[in-house]
């Protein structure tokens, strides 16, 4: 098997992560084309003492510290979110934020994390929960809920109240959704991809966005039907059957860059 068709499959959660941890989908897949670009053109410099994905995103994260990203990740937003996640990144230490992602939204296990941000598993810990502790701190919202599924939708607001915020209500169709949104504007939407009338909550998020600004999270079981980089496509992303700190993770970064993103 070529080095080009082990990575394929880890290329649609390095953009998840990519824009995750840029706020933005065009920002974190331009790190990406660099990290593809910088593996053609040094294909003996790829990792080869480690699986595909950690080689993958350890050649990912080399190209994030060499240009300094993380000095310019607010930037990819645009406007007033641009001054807002400058402020808070000088506050959440840049190793932090990583740590969070690479763990919580992309399930390395602290060891790898430590392997891929060159620091020791101990510290991977004590950077995620210093990242948790001080972005929710920094970040307070109410949230509508779209998912169909009760048993999902009522674990889904558990999460959100533990974290600390509001639940506007739940909606299980588009109809409804768009309903709640303009009757109770929320400050997060968290989106099912497919709802109980057949109806997309792709959909009701444009409805809703059409009417004011908000940020959204969407959760599927097919992320990377949503992340080939060939369209507008959703910059935070849950993938089912979700953890509880995947979860946690997503809705932190959503509110950390206040920026609501929608596939076409």
């Amino acid at each position: 098997m070529s080095l080009g068709q082990e990575l394929a499959p880890h290329l649609p959660f390095l953009r998840r992560y990519a824009r995750a941890l840029t706020g933005s989908q065009a920002h974190g897949d331009a790190y990406v084309r660099a990290a593809l670009e910088a593996i053609v053109a040094a294909p003996g410099d790829f990792p080869r003492d480690v699986d595909a994905r950690l080689g993958l995103y350890r050649t990912f994260q080399r190209i994030w510290a060499s240009a300094n990203a993380d000095g310019d990740a607010g930037a990819a937003a645009g406007g007033d979110r641009e001054l807002i996640a400058q402020a808070r990144l000088a506050q959440v230490t840049p190793l932090s934020r990583q740590a969070l992602l690479l763990t919580a939204m992309e399930g390395f296990t602290s060891e790898d994390a430590a392997y891929l941000i060159d620091v020791s598993p101990a510290e991977v810990d004590e950077l995620v929960a210093g990242a948790l502790a001080e972005i929710e701190r920094q970040t307070r919202a109410e949230v509508l809920i779209i998912e169909d599924e009760p048993i999902i939708a009522m674990d889904l607001e558990t999460i959100v109240r533990d974290l600390g915020h509001g639940v506007t209500g739940v909606a299980v169709t588009r109809d409804e959704a768009v309903a709640q949104a303009l009757a109770q504007r929320p400050g997060l939407v968290l989106a099912d991809i497919q709802l109980a009338d057949d109806s997309s909550g792709i959909d009701a998020v444009k409805d809703i966005l059409a009417e004011f600004p908000v940020p959204v999270i969407f959760i599927t079981a097919f992320p990377e039907r949503l992340l080939t980089g060939e369209r507008p496509e959703p910059t935070f992303l849950i993938t089912k059957p979700f953890q509880r700190s995947t979860v946690k993770a997503a809705i932190a970064q959503a509110l950390f860059f206040d920026s609501a993103t929608v596939p076409a």
